[in-house]
């Protein structure tokens, strides 16, 4: 049963009221949407599937309850780049298991001849987690160079020694879900709902979708390859529910009733600040020193995408979580929330 006292529950209502307000506009039109976000001058084509946003939607669970919310929260969005947190998740799968450790170089562990070249055959798999491996080529028709977003950043530089810059590029996350799906032998969406999402008794409503052409050859079948973001489509689309769940997992160390899924091991370096971009973990944002999210509490972690319109934040200082979709000024959701919910003494 739920403590009514731990929270100013009057206050969240107000605060998922006000955010019911925030609705993205254009959202109804994805392709219109799309090309106005892409600012690439080159490669702006689709290629992967697009789906129309609904409206704002989202939940506030506290101490594994939800106390809030606004929307439909069972309704499956694109989540943009907050799909490469759900990236780290499978990862953290693989590391569990004993396939993937992060300071071995990714050409010694899988055959992929994307690796094979003198300048990324030191790319390991902490640098492709941590946005770090200045990988520098084609992949799906996509070249990391017209990843218009780590340019206007001042972020990217074309190639270079893994580890020395840290770029936000969807190509190069890209790279690291080829990477996976090999590593694993299977497509990411099975294993994100064998090993979490289906223990966690998340919904069927959510699917993840890769490019036309992102398929591969595994053992005899053809594998389609996922996409960490939806630059050019395709992506998560999964509800805010579902995304609460994965994010629940995290503030509860990887437990979930008595059983791990995901190690605590894992977690805490997945939230271990990169030495190069110290508000970024394994796809994690971090808000440490308070540059992502000025007005919120430092202890919050997150993934976001298309600029906090898409939003996975977990505080464990206050066992909070709050999933939101297809909002703006989300800093204000934030800032009004953790106001409400007092950190643990």
């Amino acid at each position: 049963m739920y403590d009514a006292s731990a929270a100013d529950l009057e206050a969240v209502r107000d605060a998922v009221a006000a955010q019911s307000r925030r609705v993205t506009p254009g959202i109804g039109d994805m392709k219109d949407y799309l090309a106005k976000q892409v600012a690439d001058a080159s490669h702006r084509e689709v290629v992967g599937p697009l789906l129309p946003g609904s409206s704002a939607s989202g939940v506030v669970v506290h101490r594994g309850w939800v106390i809030g919310q606004w929307g439909d929260p069972s309704v499956p969005e694109m989540c943009f780049s907050a799909t490469k947190t759900v990236v780290s998740m499978v990862a953290g799968v693989a590391f569990d298991d004993g396939l993937l450790m992060v300071d071995a170089p990714v050409e010694e562990t899988i055959d992929l001849p994307l690796f094979a070249s003198a300048g990324a055959r030191g790319i390991t798999w902490r640098h492709l987690l941590q946005q770090t491996s200045q990988w520098d080529g084609d992949l799906w028709g996509k070249p990391t160079r017209v990843d218009v977003q780590s340019w206007r950043e001042g972020n990217e530089s074309a190639g270079g020694e893994p580890g020395s810059r840290w770029s936000y590029n969807d190509v190069r996350v890209n790279l690291l879900c080829l990477a996976l799906t090999v590593l694993l032998g299977r497509p990411l969406p099975a294993v994100l709902g064998e090993r979490l999402l289906t223990p966690l008794g998340g919904s069927s409503s959510w699917s993840w979708h890769g490019y036309r052409n992102s398929i591969i050859s595994l053992g005899h079948a053809d594998v389609a390859v996922m996409s960490g973001g939806a630059h050019w489509g395709g992506g998560l689309w999964m509800s805010a529910y579902d995304l609460a769940l994965l994010g629940d997992l995290y503030s509860r160390g990887g437990a979930f009733c008595g059983r791990s899924l995901l190690s605590d091991e894992w977690i805490e370096h997945s939230w271990r600040p990169c030495v190069v971009k110290p508000e970024y973990g394994y796809l994690w944002w971090l808000n440490d020193t308070g540059r992502v999210f000025q007005a919120a509490p430092t202890s919050g972690r997150c993934a976001r995408g298309n600029g906090g319109r898409h939003l996975l934040w977990v505080d464990p200082d206050r066992d909070l979580v709050i999933a939101s979709h297809w909002g703006d000024g989300v800093d204000q959701l934030l800032a009004a929330v953790s106001a409400a919910v007092p950190a643990s003494s």
